[in-house]
């Protein structure tokens, strides 16, 4: 059995963010990995955000236009395409706590916002 202690523990987080690493949305995953490195560091730079931070594979829901962002427990997908759009949901939502709609495309037990042909638009880096 695992036992949990001071030496073992996680620091304390109220958001999880989920960032698709690729290897679809991005030639080979690495300008996804990249964009994963810059949200750390963007968050390491805020601890007062209290947020956590998961790498995953690809998560199919970007249909090759990601990668793809998503905070909980709010449940919001962001399309997160460039550094400007990492900071943008970091700095609004994260820290502000205002959602970037713009950069949504789903959201947890809704359909598909409205934005979703505008995404359907955007181009693979």
């Amino acid at each position: 059995m695992y036992a949990c202690t001071k030496d073992n523990m996680m620091r304390t987080h109220t958001r999880h963010v989920l960032m698709c690493t690729g290897p679809l949305c991005t030639k080979g995953g690495v300008a996804a990995e990249a964009m994963f490195g810059l949200l750390g560091e963007k968050i390491d730079a805020r601890p007062e955000l209290r947020v956590k931070r998961t790498r995953t594979h690809c998560m199919v829901a970007c249909k090759v236009q990601g990668p793809v962002l998503v905070v909980y427990p709010e449940g919001v997908w962001y399309q997160c395409s460039d550094e400007l759009a990492l900071d943008r949901i970091v700095s609004e939502h994260l820290e502000n706590n205002r959602e970037v709609s713009e950069l949504i495309f789903h959201r947890l037990g809704e359909g598909d916002t409205s934005n979703s042909e505008q995404f359907l638009k955007h181009e693979p880096a």
